[in-house]
């Protein structure tokens, strides 16, 4: 039966070889004995029972939380020419009639079934007529009180088993902690012991966190680093993401929202979008992405603070799916442990309990001054056996070492002490910053011998040193309202009989951080991603079903020029290849004659080290021919383009090179000389960082393109005077 294992994943998937367990677990299923299999986000778990449903001779049902996840799935499956269906109540009478007739002509594999569709009577009594072989329970961390996602329904689907007791039972999940573990085989009453536990660590996900100063600005600039990428932008409340996403349309980004607010046509449109590549973001409550298989997100930002350690594990596991590196930013904020301490409160006290748990335990990740990936890997009880990742913001720091920071120290907790211990982390910063901040001056606090001290280190750096000191037991923080408070050791520490150590970092916003060099063909990337997109939106499909970014990558990289050299590519099997390869094939062929290039002799069992997609940098075109003399109006024409999206890519194209002859743009203008030189004198008092705290001085009356035009003659002429 291996054999033919490794035929399907050959054929159908267009994989190589097995990845670490899953070999195993499919000896193991395949023998019908229960299992449970605990793989991160991107892991390959779904093969381990899929490849087993193609051999198996009955119906493998799949129990399944959510709609979008199983719509997702079956697609995916039938491009691979699975016979794979789902039942829930997003079909239509005719559609469920139609699958339904599948089942009972024997012509369906795969059956992937809501929780309450599976406990209607009628399809009880549908399944009790046909061979069941395998009983599979997604998400199956959502059994378990004692996980971040707990559903009751799932507490039956034992009484679903024990009527189908010739089938295997496979509990499959990304993220359960030893007591959630023991929860999931106690309530399916999983038989044997075969539990196989793949490592929760992503190595492709570079994990940063950095203290939110002002979120949007720190959003905007860290979107600049990657143009045209896909991502999800994570906040804790609705009102935050319709904020937020207002903030960065009008800045010029592809964005759409997802939260529960919106109506269900138009949360399944802006999923739908971002599925299909139409748009590159999208920010959303934690509601989004549970069921999106979307392979190339490449960054995911969490603005707000996430739940728990669970839920922040699976929000970042929706990026990199792919195998290329993603990105993770976390921005960090003690107001917002302050609304998830709220919401605590709320609870019963036995739920209480697990909540401070989690809570407790994301603190301490979020506040580690050492490799990021110890407490996280930790936390579901697995030991990180390296001294530095290489892959978060703890090891890549400047200066990796701990340094003496002892003075510093001396500074900010004398500055507690002479605030009588009642106030938070961000006001004592303020303190040694010598801020002028009304809050500052309206309690005397400039006239402490504590007030400007600190100008040494921005307020970032200082943020993340009190990070430091809390976890070093040096403070106290008050839970509910963040005040910090001395300890016996921070005395010790006053008196000079302690010595502090600490990590200096960076200041995150001024880092510049040198972009990994790509072993492929952007230009060729370009070409067929665009080919790609054209498929899939002709097929109606999400793009990384035809192929995804990584199978992109190698064919740009290795330029494969005929079928054997085509098959060697990541994801790509024999019914792929016919399907789509030739197609594929010929956009290569012709590339390479045109730019007279030649297959690469590589070994194709080694993946080229590639580790991010960067794609061509459509505002450098933008700029140049801007300088050449086309004004913005006609580049509007000729790209299609919208005017905002002109101007951000103007704006990225002046920040990068400046601007020659910037009066030119105000010939694009549409203000009288008087309103242009009120907006200039607002850029002077405000900043030109963020254009809101201008359009809300000007009182809504100024649109906000005329402010990005203005933006960019204020820095361009700002970069020629200097």
């Amino acid at each position: 039966m291996l054999d033919k294992a490794n035929g399907i994943l050959h054929t159908v998937f267009g994989y190589k070889t097995f990845r670490p367990l899953q070999e195993e677990i499919i000896k193991t299923i395949l023998s019908k004995k229960d299992s449970l299999v605990i793989m991160p986000t991107g892991g390959g778990k779904s093969l381990c029972y899929q490849i087993p449903a193609l051999i198996f001779n009955g119906i493998t049902i799949v129990v399944s939380p959510l709609i979008s996840l199983m719509k997702d799935q079956v697609e995916q499956l039938k491009e691979l020419g699975a016979d794979a269906i789902f039942l829930n109540s997003s079909l239509s009478q005719e559609e469920y009639g139609k699958n339904v007739e599948l089942l009972i002509n024997n012509n369906v594999k795969l059956l992937y079934v809501a929780p309450e569709t599976l406990f209607l009577e009628k399809t009880i009594q549908l399944l009790s007529s046909l061979k069941i072989d395998c009983i599979t329970v997604d998400e199956a961390h959502c059994i378990s009180e004692w996980g971040h996602d707990f559903r009751p329904e799932y507490r039956k689907i034992i009484e679903i088993r024990k009527l189908f007791p010739d089938a295997v039972c496979v509990a499959v999940t990304a993220t359960a902690t030893p007591r959630v573990q023991k929860d999931i085989r106690d309530s399916l009453e999983l038989r044997g012991n075969n539990n196989f536990i793949a490592s929760f660590n992503r190595e492709n996900l570079y994990l940063e966190i950095a203290p939110k100063v002002n979120g949007v600005e720190q959003t905007i600039r860290f979107l600049r680093k990657y143009p045209n990428q896909s991502g999800i932008i994570y906040c804790f409340s609705r009102k935050q993401v319709d904020s937020l996403y207002v903030d960065l349309y009008n800045a010029g980004y592809s964005v759409r929202p997802y939260h529960a607010g919106l109506s269900d046509e138009e949360r399944k449109e802006n999923q739908e979008l971002f599925i299909k590549d139409d748009i590159q973001i999208i920010v959303a409550t934690i509601a989004f992405g549970m069921g999106i298989n979307k392979s190339n997100v490449r960054f995911v930002i969490h603005f707000d603070l996430p739940k728990n350690i669970e839920s922040y594990y699976q929000e970042i596991g929706r990026s990199g799916r792919d195998g290329l590196r993603a990105h993770c930013l976390l921005l960090f904020s003690y107001s917002d442990i302050q609304k998830i301490r709220y919401f605590i409160n709320q609870k019963e006290e036995h739920e209480k309990k697990i909540a401070e748990r989690h809570l407790r335990a994301l603190l301490n990740y979020a506040e580690t001054g050492i490799c990021r990936r110890f407490p996280l890997l930790s936390y579901f009880g697995e030991k990180f056996n390296h001294q530095k990742c290489g892959m978060c913001d703890n090891c890549n720091s400047i200066d990796k070492d701990l340094v003496d920071v002892t003075i510093p120290a001396q500074k900010f907790l004398s500055c507690v002490k002479r605030t009588n211990e009642i106030f938070g982390t961000v006001h004592i910063v303020d303190i040694l910053k010598g801020s002028k901040a009304e809050k500052i001056i309206e309690k005397g606090h400039d006239k402490l011998s504590t007030y400007g001290i600190g100008t040494e280190y921005s307020k970032k750096q200082w943020l993340f040193l009190s990070h430091q000191f809390i976890q070093q037991g040096l403070l106290v923080q008050d839970n509910e309202f963040g005040s910090l408070k001395l300890t016996e050791k921070s005395y010790q520490v006053l008196k000079g009989n302690l010595t502090v150590t600490a990590k200096i970092k960076e200041d995150f916003e001024e880092r510049i951080k040198k972009e990994i060099k790509e072993s492929y063909d952007e230009a060729l990337f370009e070409i067929l991603r665009k080919k790609r997109k054209s498929i899939a939106d002709k097929l109606r499909l999400p793009p990384y079903v035809i192929f995804s970014d990584k199978s992109l990558s190698e064919m740009s990289s290795y330029l494969p020029v005929n079928k054997k050299e085509m098959l060697r590519i990541h994801g790509l099997g024999e019914i792929k290849f016919e399907k789509y390869g030739h197609i594929f094939l010929k956009e290569i062929i012709d590339y390479c004659k045109e730019n007279k290039l030649k297959s690469i002799n590589e070994d194709y069992n080694h993946s080229p080290k590639i580790k991010i997609v960067k794609k061509t940098k459509s505002y450098q075109t933008t700029g140049e021919k801007f300088i050449s003399g086309t004004t913005i109006d006609e580049l509007t024409q000729e790209t299609k383009y919208k005017k905002s999206t002109i101007l951000k890519h103007l704006y990225d194209y002046t920040i990068e090179n400046g601007l020659p002859n910037p009066e030119r743009l105000l010939n694009e203008s549409h203000l009288s000389e008087n309103e242009r030189y009120k907006v200039l004198r607002l850029f002077d008092e405000l900043g030109a960082e963020t254009l809101s705290p201008i359009f809300n001085s000007l009182k809504q009356k100024v649109d906000y393109n005329e402010l990005h035009l203005l933006r960019i003659f204020y820095i361009a002429s700002k970069m020629r005077r200097e």
